[in-house]
């Protein structure tokens, strides 16, 4: 029986997502639980595992290619690949059938399942739903006195792609006129495809010099050199001289999609929706970075690579315990200002793909070397493109470090839905005046955004001058603590 899995909705109400990598190929063998895909949603990259033991059939979507929930992914035929287990093949023209009831002909055509019923007995995902914007496919009711008949593929899933090339249906295939599947694509390993994703080159535009037109290295290659189309031999494919992606000195497109995004639509969002202030603070570090030296040593951070922002992060949720409303948000249906008596840290990212906030739920209750393993996992966890939509949900104050990229101060933007944000500067060897005696101490700045809305000008610098105090002398977070 040949089964086609849907996009899901990975729990965070998304309406589409992009398709990273497919971790599987056609003609090949998966297992129930075995991840197939990655897909990138507008806040995360999401594995998706396959819900049925069976063998890959078809791709029916690429990578790169953005895809609405509900739209039909991968189809995979499970169970023994029999005719008996098949839906048969319409005539050109209907036919009765007299096929008495019960007969196999009968048994053949059971109506297909809905997508709660086919993907969720066994998926660990949920919101499998389909829009009514989605196609779906019924079985097909016949008129009184014939068997039900199962609407047919409109492709084969027997014979397969060869494993070694990933393609879409061919635009002779009537298939690729079906509303929520692919249009019809040129051939190309999937080596190739990446290589065209990394330089910007659309395969749409390529002429392929491989068999059966399909696309090469050498064209992709070709493509990507100033004022080179890569051109074929006639091979009836319709396929199309490329055009150059990059020519030197010339323009490039990069598409908008996923995690950029979000994060472009959420930046907008917050600038334009929060009335941003920022404060600046610079702070003598030197005590601090001598205790980071000593922490460092202790067993219980033997295996962790603990850094300042261990120290800032614990000072901010210090001075949010002393200043409630700093963690908070605002709720403007019901004109209310809604204060958040538990902390879940936002820690600002730059991931290959964007920038993401994840969050340390509960980070409040926290103790350092509890934080440390956390900040550590999170920032790992982010950096590789892995961070969930629930690391990414419900956060409530955020810290951003600019200082890794060797910078002072910034004006920082608030995450959406918080009233506060945390810039910690690079740290570096500076004049200072020590007990009336110029000194090269260890400083940096803080800077630190509010939604002036909620918090006026003296409460913020409350909060920015505590944080810098408990930096300058990390014993007074003991004694605030």
């Amino acid at each position: 029986m040949l089964r086609e899995f849907k996009l899901p909705d990975v729990g965070e109400g998304l309406t589409e997502a992009d398709i990273v990598a497919w971790h599987v190929k056609p003609g090949e063998a998966v297992e129930d639980g075995q991840i197939i895909v990655e897909i990138e949603t507008a806040k995360a990259v999401v594995e998706l595992p396959c819900p049925w033991d069976g063998t890959v059939a078809r791709l029916l979507a690429e990578e790169g290619q953005t895809v609405e929930v509900g739209v039909p992914i991968i189809a995979v035929e499970v169970g023994a690949p029999d005719s008996a287990e098949r839906p048969p093949v319409p005539a050109p023209a209907p036919a009765e059938s007299t096929a008495p009831a019960g007969s196999a002909a009968e048994d053949e055509a059971p109506a297909e399942e809905s997508p709660a019923e086919e993907n969720g007995a066994h998926s660990v995902l949920v919101g499998y739903g389909v829009r009514a914007s989605s196609t779906t496919r019924r079985a097909r009711r016949a008129a009184a006195g014939r068997p039900e008949t199962a609407e047919v593929p409109t492709a084969p899933a027997v014979p397969v792609e060869p494993p070694e090339l990933a393609t879409e249906p061919r635009a002779t295939e009537p298939r690729a006129a079906e509303p929520g599947v692919p249009a019809a694509r040129v051939l190309a390993k999937p080596p190739v495809r990446k290589l065209a994703k990394d330089l910007g080159i659309s395969l749409a535009e390529l002429a392929g010099s491989g068999p059966d037109g399909s696309i090469t290295r050498d064209d992709v290659q070709r493509a990507a050199t100033a004022g080179t189309p890569a051109r074929s031999a006639e091979s009836g494919n319709g396929s199309r001289t490329a055009t150059p992606a990059t020519v030197a000195g010339g323009e490039e497109r990069i598409g908008v999609r996923g995690v950029r995004k979000h994060m472009a639509a959420a930046m907008v969002s917050s600038a334009f929706t929060a009335p941003h202030v920022t404060e600046f603070l610079q702070v003598d570090v030197t005590e601090t970075m001598s205790a980071l030296r000593r922490v460092r040593e202790l067993p219980e951070f033997a295996e962790l690579r603990v850094s300042p922002l261990l120290f800032a992060a614990r000072a901010l949720l210090i001075a949010v315990a002393r200043h409630p409303l700093v963690n908070s948000s605002w709720d403007a249906a019901a004109e209310e200002i809604v204060v958040k008596h538990y902390v879940n840290l936002g820690i600002a990212v730059a991931a290959e793909r964007g920038l993401i906030v994840p969050n340390i739920k509960r980070a409040d209750a926290m103790t350092l070397p509890e934080l440390a393993r956390s900040l550590q996992a999170l920032t790992e966890t982010g950096r590789a493109g892995k961070a969930t939509p629930a690391d990414l949900a419900g956060g409530t104050i955020t810290i951003t470090n600019v200082g890794v990229f060797g910078i002072d101060a910034g004006t920082p933007i608030l995450t959406p839905g918080e009233t506060a944000i945390l810039a910690f500067g690079q740290v570096k060897d500076m004049p200072w005046v020590v007990d009336g005696q110029l000194a090269v101490r260890k400083a940096c700045t803080l800077s630190l955004s509010f939604d002036h809305r909620i918090v006026d000008g003296e409460l913020g610098s409350a909060v920015l001058r505590d944080v810098g105090s408990m930096l300058e002398d990390p014993v007074r977070m003991l004694a605030w603590g």
